[in-house]
């Protein structure tokens, strides 16, 4: 049995029911922010299930420079401060940069280190010396085992509050591929592991000056992972994924984003795995 990570009133591993870590891959602005996490709040709260609001402010790792990135440091930060005072749920976001780590420490009660980054060393430690809970996503060219690096860096500062999250592996070009035997060998290290259900569909680069994914594969994917054994599952929703910005511009990740309305029947599906299963 892994440890348990608290997040608030929130506890994650160690037995401990499973958690919801969602939203918009991206945020739009306050009133899209607020609007999201309050129907996931009621969809998870009807079930009881325990959740983590997700949202970038920055999605620094755009595959062309004019992809949208989000409202950036400042603004993003006070959205999200919003959202967890107006709705009382944790919230997390990715930190890209040492210089970003304090004041979204200030902020967020989960500090995320993007799969691509999770090799920066000042970074990874900048992030547990905060003290706040750190989930490390496991990047696509990363072998499982290997994670085990990664969280020294982490507990170097002090810090045990460290959470795994797979996210698919580099298969060929623009794929990935989700090798479940991988959430298995993370657990050996003893910390509570996530499944990011919604980038293990992505296709890297696939539509040129950005990202493909192939949201009908969500669920299965998900069903599985929780049917191997996660103490979280990862999803970024919005209510129309395919829409695009009022300039234009295609949401960030939104072929692999699930709808928020097949969220409760695929949270009803997961619960009844995890029932069956004994987890």
């Amino acid at each position: 049995m892994t440890r348990t990570v608290a997040v608030g009133g929130i506890r994650i591993g160690g037995g401990h029911p499973l958690v919801l870590i969602g939203g918009p891959c991206a945020i739009e602005n306050e009133k899209h922010a607020l609007m999201t996490a309050e129907r996931l709040v009621a969809v998870t709260a009807e079930r009881g299930v325990p959740f983590i609001y997700k949202s970038s402010y920055d999605k620094a790792n755009r595959s062309s420079l004019d992809g949208y990135r989000g409202p950036g440091l400042r603004e993003g930060l006070r959205i999200l401060h919003r959202v967890r005072e107006a709705l009382g749920v944790p919230v997390l976001s990715d930190v890209h940069a040492v210089s970003e780590v304090e004041p979204a420490a200030e902020v967020l009660d989960v500090l995320q280190i993007p799969a691509f980054l999770a090799r920066q060393t000042d970074l990874v430690v900048a992030a547990g010396r905060t003290g706040k809970v750190v989930n490390v996503k496991k990047p696509q060219f990363v072998a499982p085992e290997d994670m085990g690096l990664v969280i020294a860096k982490v507990r170097s500062t002090g810090n045990e509050a460290i959470l795994l999250t797979e996210r698919g592996t580099s298969f060929g070009y623009h794929n990935l591929v989700v090798d479940m035997r991988g959430l298995l060998r993370m657990r050996e290290f003893g910390y509570p592991i996530v499944f990011d259900a919604t980038h293990s569909v992505q296709l890297p680069g696939a539509r040129g000056d950005r990202s493909g994914g192939e949201r009908q594969f969500v669920p299965a994917l998900a069903r599985a992972a929780v049917a191997v054994g996660i103490d979280a599952l990862f999803m970024e929703m919005h209510e129309d994924p395919d829409r695009t910005m009022p300039d234009g511009r295609p949401l960030s990740d939104g072929p692999n984003m699930l709808r928020i309305d097949d969220l409760p029947k695929l949270l009803d599906q997961v619960l009844a795995i995890r029932a069956a299963t004994g987890a």
